[in-house]
């Protein structure tokens, strides 16, 4: 684990200043998604090219955050976060600068890997100013900043995109990430790894079957939401019988529940971490069987898109609670694999709910979701009695 030097540290402006960089990192992923036909005519790409970038950031914070984080293990936190709140700038700005569609691929790796190495250590710093018993929600705090994100950026992107174009758009976001950089540098306490903890130690603990299993929770919870999620659009086409500007209504309610569900799910995660678990896999079950059986009535598909956003990421808090406490040792390292299991999950997800689109129709494409879910109960359950191993003396 991690010590940390105490003076003058103001936790609530660290976890403000962490939260804000969650999110507007988060908000560079999301850019693209909301500016990607602007992005595929400016540099003369397909539209599946222009998608790719997408593809290329969640890569790079998937395989990219746990690499970074396993080579800056024995580094000061605050360290890491500063050199990667500037890389983030840098590779931000490349876009904007350079009319170059293989520099902006590369780049939205390199992106994608800053936002899984700040993830890591932005846990790591989190939980080490605030009192045990709070742990969750100092996490929820980082989480939190990438769920609204997700919430804001799609329609952020499009406003900006139309307004200042898509190099614009970058630009803005170098402006706010420099802001956010300069209070890092003034907020941020030292937060130094423990001399015995090296790298290879622990990845030992962070990998073990325990910890593995429970990242298994996550990328199953998020498999079952986004085999639903992904292709909520054609579903409510054709069972709700909704289109157009109404449709967005309810992707901005899936956006905001995973926000509330991610800072609530804090408190949950501090309560018992393994039981939210079980909860919020139930939750998604339950959410996606009422979308599937009364998505004919809009209010219903709005309130069960409200339960599979909410519930869902409610347990993201836990999952980095679990991850965390089971690696002992490895807590630091440990602290980037949620997100890398949350991002195959979705990718996983996607995947599975196209596969079944294409063979049944939008509505296997839930009942994919919901199969899924079904597995991640019983993991969700077996994983509940796992115990973190005892301290070191």
């Amino acid at each position: 684990m991690t010590t940390m030097t105490r003076t003058r540290v103001r936790p609530t402006a660290v976890l403000a200043v962490l939260f804000a960089g969650a999110f507007v990192m988060g908000c560079a992923e999301m850019l693209v998604v909301g500016m990607i036909d602007l992005i595929a005519d400016d540099l003369s790409v397909s539209i599946a090219a222009a998608g790719a970038l997408v593809t290329a950031n969640a890569l790079g914070l998937a395989i990219g955050g746990p690499l970074l984080t396993f080579a800056t293990t024995r580094l000061d936190r605050r360290h890491v976060l500063l050199a990667t709140a500037s890389v983030f700038l840098v590779a931000n700005l490349l876009p904007a600068l350079v009319a170059d569609y293989p520099v902006f691929l590369v780049a939205r790796v390199v992106i994608g890997a800053a936002q899984g190495l700040f993830i890591a250590a932005a846990m790591v710093t989190a939980t080490s100013i605030v009192p045990p018993e709070r742990t969750g929600r100092a996490m929820s705090v980082v989480i939190s900043g990438f769920a609204t994100s997700s919430a804001l950026g799609l329609p952020l992107g499009t406003l900006l995109g139309q307004a200042v174009g898509w190099r614009g758009s970058f630009v803005a976001v170098v402006i706010v990430a420099a802001i956010v950089l300069v209070l890092l540098v003034f907020v941020l306490p030292s937060v130094p790894t423990d001399a015995g903890s090296g790298a290879l130690g622990q990845a030992r603990h962070a990998f073990a079957p325990r910890v593995l299993a429970v990242l298994s929770v996550s990328f199953l919870t998020f498999a079952g939401m986004l085999a639903a999620i992904t292709y909520l659009v054609p579903f409510l086409d054709e069972v709700t019988g909704l289109s157009g500007p109404l449709v967005t209504v309810y992707l901005l309610v899936y956006g905001v529940s995973t926000t509330v569900g991610s800072a609530l799910g804090g408190r949950f995660a501090d309560a018992n971490a393994s039981r939210m678990l079980i909860i919020g896999a139930i939750g998604v079950l339950l959410s996606l069987s009422v979308l599937l059986a009364f998505g004919g009535n809009a209010w219903i598909a709005g309130l069960a898109v409200l339960g599979i956003g909410m519930l869902g990421m409610g347990t993201a808090p836990s999952i980095q609670h679990r991850v965390v406490s089971l690696a002992g040792p490895g807590a630091p390292l440990a602290a980037s694999l949620p997100a890398s299991a949350v991002n195959v999950g979705i990718a996983f997800g996607s995947f599975a709910g196209g596969l079944a689109l294409d063979r049944s129709g939008p509505g296997f494409a839930v009942f994919t979701g919901m199969g899924i879910a079904v597995i991640a109960i019983v993991v969700a359950w077996a994983t509940s009695f796992l115990k973190a191993p005892a301290p070191r003396e």
